[in-house]
């Protein structure tokens, strides 16, 4: 077991938590981050790395991998330790130390936990096709981190909501043909891009398989030769495809967080606003696995409340220091 000492433990590496490396950073505290998926950015890296976001102060446009690249540029002088593939799972607390330990047997101790884990440890739910895993990562994606792959090809896309709308209307100028698969008439996309759809049907860039479900996925050694649909009276249709992509929203989970005694409400944690702090003392939540009155779940509020937790994290772990607040431009970078 590798034991880790550090003055703050961050539950997420999603761009809220990744941020709080820089606040904590700045005040001159050492951190380590946590997190379940296998790359750092949480949602932004795991489901939408090309899409723009929109609303980041500064930036009139910039992707979710890009943003994601920034901030790890921004907090690389502050040395965090970064720990992926992992989930926390059992907290302890001794003589004002948190104990925890993750699913890959490191022993974190920390003085404070901020928890920005998002809607918690997630994966995409899957359709019920026999023997889909052996396809996965291969030639059936639940996420898309490179789209110069679907480049003239024939790619089939499953799925109602933004997500699978939205990335058949940005894949419709790199595939050579587009399936679009539903099982109702109705999408529950915006109606904007649900219009964009229907006249990219027009001309001919995607074909709409609606109302039809999935029932087989043919192919060998990961390699798909044909999707078989059925209609509601089990006609059936074969689509000869070379991806993909099921786009059936997320299975989230708070996991063993859910069984650390911080109170909960509809399976967000719900926290001071003037502090971020939990219920439980010296642990913190930020983002969107946070609630309060007027709660706003914005990344750019994400960013505030981690201000606020990493201030009072410093006022916990540093009881008899004053903290002297200073703009970035008069202190600079903090080194610690």
């Amino acid at each position: 077991m590798k034991k880790i000492n550090t003055d703050v433990l961050i539950v997420g590496a999603g761009p809220v938590g990744l941020f709080t490396v820089f606040e904590l950073g700045q005040l001159g505290m050492k951190c380590c981050v946590v997190d379940s998926l296998q790359e750092i950015g949480g949602q932004c890296t795991a489901l939408y790395p090309d899409k723009p976001i929109y609303d980041i102060p500064a930036f009139s446009s910039i992707t979710a991998n890009q943003l994601i690249k920034n901030i790890k540029k921004q907090i690389d002088p502050f040395d965090p330790v970064i720990l992926t593939n992992q989930k926390v799972e059992t907290l302890e607390k001794y003589d004002g130390i948190f104990e925890v330990t993750t699913s890959n047997k490191n022993l974190i101790r920390s003085k404070c936990i901020i928890i920005a884990a998002g809607n918690g440890a997630f994966g995409p739910n899957k359709p019920p096709l026999q023997n889909i895993e052996s396809y996965e990562n291969k030639t059936v994606f639940y996420h898309i981190k490179d789209k110069s792959i679907f480049k003239k090809k024939k790619v089939a896309i499953a799925g109602g909501g933004d997500s699978a709308v939205d990335w058949a209307i940005e894949l419709s100028d790199e595939c050579e043909k587009i399936y679009f698969i539903h099982r109702r008439t109705k999408l529950r996309a915006a109606p904007s891009n649900v219009e964009m759809l229907y006249d990219l049907e027009k001309k001919r860039k995607i074909e709409m398989i609606i109302p039809y479900q999935l029932d087989l996925i043919n192919g060998s050694n990961g390699i798909i030769e044909n999707i078989v649909v059925k209609d509601l009276e089990n006609n059936q249709k074969k689509l000869n495809v070379d991806f993909f992509l099921p786009f059936f929203g997320l299975s989230t989970n708070l996991g063993p967080i859910k069984d650390w005694e911080i109170e909960l409400e509809k399976n967000i944690v719900k926290v001071d606003q003037e502090t971020c702090e939990t219920t439980l003392k010296g642990i913190f939540a930020i983002g969107d696995v946070c609630t309060y009155p007027g709660k706003l779940k914005l990344i750019l509020t994400g960013f505030s409340e981690a201000a606020i937790a990493s201030h009072n994290c410093f006022k916990r772990i540093n009881p008899e220091k004053v903290l002297h607040f200073e703009y970035s431009t008069t202190k600079g970078i903090n080194k610690i």
